[in-house]
């Protein structure tokens, strides 16, 4: 059998092996057109779409992975419908792959396919390619049975960061799916936009605490979250304290002054974790008040809460010099 890292000087020369009987040896020659880096090498690709072993249809999935552009997107969306998942898998992977934005024509059709998967596919692959056009079907998707493609169709809502979608994803934030909410919450991140806040900020008290705990990271970064202190100061008491790990760190970001004895309460909690980010979010109030909270936690037994601890104390110390001058 020929060497797999064979590569070809001319493409023309492996259509014996691309037409072997053995698909063994037709496996090769796909590898060594993947090998070449010829763009022309999609040709060959695309007409072994259609070979009847699936795991050769598999390896023009994989080999067309290194490639780019409309001509190996059409490939692709012939193989992503392929009857054997395996296929349909490394065909979706590889369309996730395209950069360029012409790659999208082959593969916006996909997105109004009958199998669930295929619209998936498509949708996360349109993400990447970041096309206006793709705004419009991707919104239709947020009606979809499936909440796995629901949830692919705000990553591409989300890319494009378009204020005008801001409704569908507030709208989103109450999908009886988590994995939706969560993914709504995330999206709404690039708008600084008040509805934005005042969304994420509701979310803080979803039923789920991965939508709670994506909530409390997202305001950190929201030009209106400091709107939302009351709320992040009211997540600190959350039965989860991933929930509280991400307040802390938001309030610490927004230097909420008032936040300071809540999140002082944070630095015994067991979770290092935790007792880190609070005192990291201490240091970055830098209130005279947070000096009580840090003593305890200078010698703890954890040297990255120690770590925290000081350099807190030495911005306050900062802070107060600087006031006092």
């Amino acid at each position: 059998m020929a060497d797999p890292f064979e590569s070809y000087d001319d493409l023309d020369d492996i259509d014996d092996r691309l037409n072997a009987a053995d698909p063994g040896e037709r496996r090769v020659a796909i590898i060594a057109l993947a090998n070449s880096g010829d763009p022309g090498a999609v040709v060959h690709l695309d007409r072994m779409t259609a070979d009847p072993d699936p795991g050769v249809r598999q390896q023009v999935a994989l080999a067309l992975g290194e490639f780019d552009g409309p001509t190996a997107a059409a490939a692709l969306a012939k193989l992503v419908v392929d009857p054997e998942q395996a296929v349909g898998n490394a065909a979706a992977d590889a369309m996730a792959e395209l950069k360029d934005p012409l790659s999208g024509d082959p593969i916006l059709p996909l997105v109004a396919h009958s199998h669930a998967f295929v619209r998936m596919a498509a949708l996360r692959a349109l993400k990447e390619l970041r096309r206006k056009d793709s705004l419009k079907p991707a919104l239709d998707a947020l009606r979809d049975v499936d909440a796995s493609v629901r949830v692919q169709a705000i990553g591409v809502i989300g890319f494009l960061k378009l204020e005008a979608s801001i409704p569908a994803l507030t709208a989103a934030i109450a999908d009886p799916d988590p994995h939706v909410r969560r993914a709504a919450v995330s999206a709404l991140a690039f708008s600084h936009l008040k509805p934005a806040a005042e969304s994420i900020t509701r979310a803080l008290a979803d039923s789920d605490w991965t939508v709670r705990e994506i909530a409390a990271e997202t305001l950190g970064s929201n030009a209106n979250g400091l709107q939302a202190a009351d709320a992040l100061i009211k997540a600190l008491a959350d039965e989860f304290w991933q929930v509280r790990l991400k307040a802390v760190r938001s309030l610490g970001k927004m230097k909420v002054a008032k936040a300071v004895a809540p999140i002082g309460g944070c630095v015994s909690h067991p979770q290092a974790n935790l007792r880190k980010e609070s005192a990291a979010a201490l240091g970055e109030i830098a209130s005279p008040e947070g000096r009580k909270y840090l003593v305890p936690i200078l010698d703890d037994a954890d040297p990255e809460v120690r770590k925290n601890a000081r350099w807190a104390m030495q911005r306050i110390v900062a802070a107060s010099s600087a006031t006092a001058s």
